[in-house]
């Protein structure tokens, strides 16, 4: 079998919209760096950034009902909602700063204006609704949230939801003008075109095999080109990892100390879908409910509008399933695989407390489609088996660690980025906010890996990321002139003036 020897700069693993920005963040800063991308499918964002493979919901918070906990005196704790908003912040600000400097086009290909909605329902839990707008309307960036929990109201803003509504339970809902609707698949290829465009080598059908540590301190990735069965082999001083499911058998491979005690748990999600044009039209809007009592953040329903290929359409979920693998087209082999010994009883610890989540799984592995209707009618009461049809979604790879807090084999249900000391290697694991937050996550990487070069980098990143640094949530007056430019650029309209562009 023939082998190619390359020297570069910087080496991405994974197809998805982490190595997508990361690499145009690097070329930005860094122009003059070669950068070489490794894909095992033969097309980029296939995996978790495909948009029928998430959610879609630029999380900012505006809905997710569980960034904000309630406190054992009964107050709610906004700090993770206020800072998720934030972040996505900061994505915005660089997506619009590439269509500004002509970049990118056609942001409405990626971004959709698309109102927020929390709702509830049962005197507690409307109780819960009340106090959360009252938290957050103190933030600038959750300004012109509306609380509603009369009936011609509701009926306006959510008339799909309402139609057919019998129930006696009060009910109540949130909602916001400022969310939108995000196809990460659409976003991470015209990334990966711009790479491209400014030099980077871009390697579908190849798959990383191995990682190890040469003498001289580099790393080398032994890469397989799938169609012709060649071996090649790169080095590099710094290795990012963003495979997703795939991301924690790599890390491994590398031996850091930092891959040690770390496990993973693959979860499944399913959607139901709705493309009745008859049904879609009747709502415009991501509406978050509230988790039932024992089910994991994770298993939030929502019913969201979406814009995919050039086509709305209704998605609810998710629905939680199981199987081994840590990517649809994984091995059945990739959870048993990923125990070894060093991680092995933070994985059996983590088996003994999450038995709730096991029970919740097996429930939902067991469901019906008509159980599955069921809970949909929760939604909507006159919905109809002949709309709705079923999607499997991405799988997600929930990180367990061993923490000072949680203790040996905690759950964790986030997004996980794990570096070696030297910086020289950095890994994306886990799940949500994820895409939504990739801006930040991937500036955080490159201060940790990049300690020297980072201080020359900061103007240019504040140029494309202006807020970058500072609090939105402390400067009201500096949030609403980013917030207007931002808007403008991706062109993020009001609801009825974004309808038109549908």
């Amino acid at each position: 079998m023939n082998s190619v020897m390359n020297k570069t700069d910087v080496i991405l693993i994974g197809g998805g919209i982490m190595s997508a920005t990361l690499g145009t963040l690097l070329k930005e800063v860094k122009p003059e760096w070669d950068i070489e991308v490794f894909e095992k499918l033969d097309s980029t964002a296939q995996e978790s950034s495909d948009a029928w493979n998430n959610a879609g919901t630029g999380h900012s918070a505006l809905c997710e009902l569980n960034y904000t906990p309630e406190k054992a005196d009964g107050s709610l704790d906004v700090t993770k909602a206020i800072h998720i908003n934030e972040q996505f912040q900061l994505s915005k600000q660089f997506w619009s700063h590439l269509v500004e400097k002509g970049m990118m086009e056609k942001p409405q290909d990626f971004i959709m204006p698309v109102p927020h909605l929390s709702f509830v329902e049962g005197e507690k839990n409307v109780q819960f609704l009340q106090k959360r707008v009252e938290a957050l309307s103190k933030s600038p960036l959750f300004e012109g949230m509306e609380y509603a929990d009369d009936a011609e109201t509701l009926n306006k803003w959510i008339p799909l939801m309402m139609q057919g509504r019998t129930s006696k339970e009060p009910i109540a809902a949130t909602r916001i003008e400022t969310g939108t609707d995000i196809n990460f698949g659409n976003l991470t290829r015209k990334l990966f075109e711009l790479l491209e465009e400014k030099g980077a080598a871009l390697n579908l059908g190849h798959e990383v095999e191995d990682i190890r540590r040469t003498k001289g301190g580099e790393w080398q990735v032994k890469v397989k080109d799938l169609v012709t069965g060649k071996v090649e082999y790169h080095t590099s001083k710094f290795i990012f990892i963003g495979a997703g499911g795939g991301s924690l058998p790599l890390l491994q491979k590398t031996g850091i100390p930092e891959s040690k005690n770390i496990g993973g748990f693959p979860v499944s999600g399913i959607f139901m879908v709705c493309q009745n044009p008859e049904v879609v039209e009747k709502h415009n809007a991501k509406v978050y409910g509230k988790a039932k009592v024992g089910a994991p953040p994770m298993s939030v329903p929502h019913l969201d509008t979406r814009y995919i290929e050039g086509k709305k359409s209704l998605l609810f979920g998710p629905f939680a399933g199981f199987s081994p693998k840590f990517l649809k087209t994984g091995s059945y082999f990739d959870l048993i695989g990923s125990v070894k010994p060093n991680n092995v009883f933070t994985m059996l610890s983590a088996g003994a407390k999450e038995m709730g989540l096991t029970k919740y799984l097996i429930q939902q592995v067991l469901q019906s489609n008509e159980d599955r209707m069921e809970d949909l009618r929760e939604f909507i009461p006159s919905a109809r088996s002949e709309d709705w049809d079923i999607v499997v979604a991405g799988q997600r790879v929930q990180v367990i660690k061993d923490t000072e807090k949680g203790g040996k084999g905690t759950l964790q249900f986030g997004t996980e980025v794990i570096t070696a000391e030297d910086g020289s290697v950095a890994a994306l694991l886990g799940a949500s906010p994820g895409a939504s937050v990739s801006v930040d996550v991937m500036l955080d990487v490159m201060q940790r890996c990049f300690p020297r070069e980072y201080p020359e980098w900061e103007d240019k990143i504040k140029e494309m990321v202006p807020s970058y640094g500072i609090n939105l949530s402390e400067q009201p007056e500096k949030f609403k002139e980013i917030h207007e430019i931002v808007s403008d650029k991706l062109n993020l309209k009001s609801q009825e003036e974004g309808a038109l562009l549908s």
